[in-house]
């Protein structure tokens, strides 16, 4: 099939699971894992005559995502109510917002096939509370209900239908699980369900105007199986379009085994969820002063961060995304940083000895036990060339590793690791060196300036690696002229 006939039109809806302690409009805890049906009340369950009330770090944390997104935020936030009855929504309702939504506008950067920044403009960010869970694995006749989850509360991001290839949206779904983590407002984990994501796609005529009839693809777990999902959806798009076989506006499923999607149900229109006015809830008024309040307790952001680490410290574009991938790497660095004023060091550091010990043991980064001011002083004494940058992470980094508070000078001086940087007894091993060779010597003046790593190996040999590598070689230089 002519791959250049046809293009795909996506547009993502994904969901974050705030980290409150309690439910969207309900005291009930959010504890993950708890026992089945032990977070519930008589208000997450809808008994009658219970009065919800909105949980304000829910509001919160709707501004904080909203400001990071560039979106407009809205002053007067009504509550409505989505009816529909699944067996894991105990109340027969979703209480969401639908005409108000708390956030407008907005966009999320990815990079282009070229690397160009591009952007994926948003539509809405609005609040809502979650459903229960069904769970279909755990008994071989019933589907069992635990609704611990429902009422805890999320934010739905709905982005314009801009994302041209499965690739961009998992790059899209990449950077918003970063900033949710950078937030500290959702920990991004779509194997727990903690993120989550609908994807609408249809596919047109390359350079129509007219999109296709669009499908929904729910249920996958993963940022990987969203891409995947997507590939298989166009290819089935594709193949309808070209056998004449009609394409429905449903909701499919996608099968991760299989890598396929099939029928759930036909897709809803907003009419059939009868949405209205939640009559329990008074509007929500998010004023400016409120607004401000968040803004200024922003953290700095990846976006921020790349441009301080590539236009100001000087690291490259590589270095500067690797750091900025994980909201706890950046922080190490942030704090590194702080102590030394040699960036391009603490970096290497960074993701060379110490990101190679943490994969080596399964670690996180907040289990390390060296300080960022301990890494300074290791980067210091390399500076200095008090020790070589071998030494460094092959000796003295081992020795703070298991002595984390200890001097990095002290425990390489007691090693006996310092340098020897005095110019008289460097070159009497020098000379030595020169002298144990002389055909050698006579093959380097003939042009074979490669020899120069054979003299310096005897040089750092003889004075058993404490010479100071930069004035050896210098030496070495000078004396075989």
């Amino acid at each position: 099939m002519n791959e250049e006939k046809y293009e795909p039109v996506i547009g993502l809806e994904v969901h974050i699971q705030l980290l409150t302690d309690s439910k969207a409009y309900s005291g009930d805890s959010t504890e993950f894992g708890a026992a089945a049906n032990t977070n519930v009340s008589p208000i997450s369950l809808g008994h009658p005559g219970v009065l919800p009330m909105v949980n304000e770090k829910m509001i919160e944390y709707a501004v904080k995502l909203g400001l990071a997104c560039h979106c407009g935020i809205r002053e007067t936030n009504e509550f409505a109510r989505k009816n529909y009855f699944y067996a894991d929504m105990p109340k027969g309702y979703q209480i969401s917002q639908h005409e108000t939504p708390i956030c407008n506008g907005g966009y999320i950067t990815i990079k282009d096939q070229e690397g160009g920044e591009k952007r994926i403009n948003l539509t809405r960010i609005h609040m809502e509370e979650d459903s229960g869970k069904s769970l279909h694995d755990q008994d071989p006749f019933n589907t069992l209900i635990d609704l611990n989850r429902a009422g805890v509360p999320l934010l739905e991001m709905v982005s314009e239908p801009e994302i041209k290839t499965p690739e961009e949206a998992y790059q899209f779904l990449t950077e918003v699980r970063k900033l949710v983590r950078y937030l500290d407002i959702c920990d991004g984990n779509m194997e727990e369900g903690s993120m989550r994501c609908d994807a609408n796609i249809s596919v047109m005529l390359r350079g129509s105007d007219t999109f296709g009839e669009k499908v929904e693809v729910k249920n996958m777990n993963s940022i990987r199986n969203v891409q995947r999902a997507l590939e298989h959806e166009i290819e089935r798009q594709k193949n309808c379009l070209e056998t004449g076989e009609p394409i429905y506006q449903e909701t499919r499923t996608f099968d991760a085994v299989a890598g396929t999607t099939s029928v759930m149900r036909t897709k809803e229109a907003a009419d059939d969820y009868r949405y209205f006015t939640e009559p329990d809830l008074p509007q929500v008024i998010v004023n400016q002063e409120f607004v401000d309040s968040v803004q200024a307790e922003l953290p700095k952001l990846p976006d921020e961060l790349f441009v301080k680490y590539t236009k100001v410290l000087g690291l490259s574009a590589y270095d500067a995304t690797v750091i900025i991938d994980s909201k706890s790497i950046s922080a190490y660095y942030e704090e590194l940083i702080s102590v030394t004023t040699d960036y391009k060091a603490a970096a290497n550091w960074l993701m060379g000895p110490i990101k190679s010990y943490l994969n080596e043991n399964a670690m996180s980064i907040g289990e390390f036990v060296i300080k960022p001011k301990q890494i300074a002083s290791l980067i210091a004494l390399v500076d200095e060339g008090k020790i070589s940058h071998s030494v460094a992470a092959k000796s003295v980094f081992p020795m703070l590793l298991d002595h984390p508070e200890g001097n990095p000078e002290t425990l390489a001086s007691e090693a006996d690791l310092i340098q020897d940087s005095d110019e008289d007894s460097i070159q009497d091993f020098v000379k030595l060196a020169i002298e144990k060779y002389p055909d050698k010597v006579a093959e380097y003046k003939a042009g074979k300036k490669g020899l120069i790593g054979l003299f310096m190996g005897e040089v750092m040999k003889l004075s058993k690696g404490k010479a100071d590598p930069k004035k050896a070689n210098q030496l070495v230089q000078e004396l075989l002229k």
